[in-house]
């Protein structure tokens, strides 16, 4: 099944969290499919918004697992070291300025 997720806060969100070396996921639950879908009826406010409030128990659920996992066990990730290369330049050569203007990237 092909499918895409509209999601406009996805990419600044992201991009975000590779910057604070932070892992990162998405959590998409659908609430209705009458704008993309070729067999499926117009729906109303009522059942979208229906939809929406039984998402947000599941995202709940979804949440309070994944918590419960990542207390148990924190994956290796990537993110975590996403910035381990991104200064050229050694911290001992740096200016004082341009320690403070970096100092949230810095040990």
């Amino acid at each position: 099944m092909n499918t895409d997720i509209i999601g406009m806060t996805n990419m600044p969100e992201a991009k975000l969290a590779r910057e604070a070396s932070m892992a990162y996921a998405t959590l998409a639950l659908v609430t209705d499919f009458d704008s993309w879908h070729p067999t499926e009826e117009a729906v109303s406010a009522d059942y979208a918004i229906k939809n929406l409030m039984k998402n947000a128990g599941n995202a709940q659920q979804v949440i309070k697992e994944a918590v419960a996992l990542l207390a148990a066990e924190q994956p290796d990730s990537i993110a975590h070291t996403a910035l381990a290369q991104a200064l050229v330049t050694p911290v001992e050569a740096m200016s004082e300025d341009t320690k403070t203007r970096l100092s949230a990237l810095l040990p």
